[in-house]
């Protein structure tokens, strides 16, 4: 008795080519949506010198139901500049943590950027960081802000 061989009808080579595509668009959207818009800065021994300079103030944190029925959390507050430089992007680091002190999320957004107008000397703006991924072992607490990345 013969087997009988079956021919696919979706060729390999496009199989492989869609799941590559596939892998590739999720690492650039986790990428770009895990480290501030894709632009990550690190800290450098200048930029870690002028936080001095920066001070975050009237932070707030409320939580809401999104038109999903999806719990959106969600943190504003102020920024201001007190050094002499004018800065095209602030980057923080938002660290949530467990009721056991393990972080359980750790994401870094940006709260200056360039695309709008940037922190001139002297100015306080104010930030919005909506967070709609947080694990439900989250502590309820206000996460940790860290300044994570400045670009003169």
């Amino acid at each position: 008795m013969a087997v009988k061989e079956e021919k696919s009808l979706i060729p390999v080579p496009l199989v492989i080519a869609l799941v590559v595509s596939a892998v590739l668009a999720g690492a650039g959207y986790y990428v770009f949506t895990h480290q501030g818009g894709g632009s990550a800065t690190e800290l450098t021994p200048e930029a870690k010198a002028y936080t001095r300079n920066l001070k975050l103030g009237e932070v707030e944190m409320k939580a809401h139901a999104s038109y999903l029925g999806q719990e959106v959390v969600e943190i504003t507050g102020k920024i201001g500049n007190a050094g002499d430089r004018e800065l095209r992007q602030v980057d923080l680091n938002c660290v949530f943590y467990d009721p056991y002190g393990q972080v359980v999320l750790r994401e870094r957004v940006s709260i200056v950027r360039q695309k709008t107008g940037g922190l001139k000397p002297a100015e306080t703006r104010t930030f919005r960081l909506p967070f709609d991924t947080i694990p439900a072992s989250w502590n309820k607490q206000m996460p940790q802000l860290v300044i994570a990345g400045i670009v003169f």
